[in-house]
């Protein structure tokens, strides 16, 4: 199911869920440093770089175009972290979540130039801190990098393999501060 918006076309799975593609966007290999952007809807938080997928687009090559847009990096597609499902009564969106070690950093890009989008390198510990107060289940996803989620970040929850092999979590609640295995 597809429907559109000015700057977009929106797909839908199945189950009604909003196709939706992230990268954590990692200075190196140790994974120690993750970029964010800031948000087009509240330019002094941040958050992951992602957005929905373009009809029949593999979830993969949306995460490398969302972070490509919306950050202004290129890199080497890593490893699916996990599906996050993250519904309640204002949405209902599944996202493939990937690492991406950043190869290329751009000096101007879409979002900078359009909408004077930021970025920015937080070392993993401080991006979790600061995700955990606006966005948790931006904070869930750098979580399962290392899965070194710990109370102080926010809910501890382990994985359950789903059919693709990927990690799969539920998030249901108003605040999205709740992650449940599925």
């Amino acid at each position: 199911m597809m429907k559109c918006k000015a700057n977009q076309t929106r797909t839908y799975d199945g189950d009604g869920f909003k196709r939706r593609a992230a990268c954590l966007c990692l200075r190196n290999e140790k994974e120690d440093e993750v970029l964010l952007v800031s948000s087009s809807r509240h330019p002094d938080q941040w958050i992951v770089p992602g957005g929905g997928m373009e009809p029949d687009e593999e979830p993969g090559v949306a995460a490398v175009r969302e972070v490509y847009e919306e950050a202004g990096v290129k890199g080497k597609l890593g490893r699916l972290l996990g599906i996050f499902e993250q519904h309640n009564q204002d949405r209902k969106h599944r996202t493939y979540v990937y690492a991406l070690i950043v190869t290329e950093t751009l000096e101007d890009w879409e979002d900078s130039v359009n909408i004077g989008r930021k970025r920015k390198w937080f070392k993993v510990e401080d991006a979790i801190r600061v995700l955990q107060r606006h966005k948790p289940v931006h904070a869930e996803y750098l979580c399962r990098l290392a899965d070194t989620c710990s109370p102080p970040y926010g809910p501890v929850c382990c994985p359950r393999t789903m059919d693709s092999k990927a990690p799969h979590y539920v998030v249901c609640s108003a605040q999205d501060s709740e992650l449940f295995n599925r």
